[in-house]
C-alpha cells in the first residue's frame, strides 16, 4: 500500500491517477477520515476509448482542498463489490492537509 502527502490551499485540487482493473469487476471506492469536511473528492468521467477485455483501465480522481486547516486521510480501495468480505486487491493512502487559500490567489478583503 502507498501512502502519498498532499498540501493543498483551499480550493486548490490534486489529480491522482489509479489504474484500475474494471474489466475484472473491480472498481476504486474511498473514505474519508480525519476532518472529511476539509477535503472533496469525486471522479473525472474516463475518456470513451475502445478498451481489450482484461485490459488495465485507467482512473482519475480529483481532490480538492475545502477548509484551512484541515486535515483529511483518503483511503482509496480497490474492491469487487459482489465480494464485500474480499480483502482489497490494492489499497492507496493520500493524506491531504489543506493550508490557506490556494497558491496564486489573491486574499480575500
Amino acid at each position: 500500500m502507498e501512502v502519498r502527502k498532499v498540501a493543498l490551499g483551499a480550493g486548490e485540487s490534486y489529480e491522482l491517477r489509479l489504474t484500475g482493473r474494471g474489466a475484472r469487476g473491480y472498481v476504486w471506492t474511498w473514505q474519508v477520515t480525519g476532518d472529511a469536511d476539509a477535503v472533496s473528492v469525486s471522479e473525472t468521467p474516463p475518456p470513451p476509448v475502445e478498451v481489450l477485455p482484461g485490459a488495465p483501465l485507467e482512473r482519475t480522481y480529483v481532490v480538492r482542498g475545502r477548509c484551512p486547516g484541515g486535515r483529511a486521510r483518503i483511503r482509496f480501495a480497490q474492491i469487487r463489490p459482489p465480494y464485500p468480505q474480499e480483502a482489497p486487491y490494492d489499497e492507496f493512502v493520500l493524506e491531504v492537509e489543506v493550508t490557506g487559500a490556494a497558491r496564486g490567489a489573491a486574499p480575500a478583503p
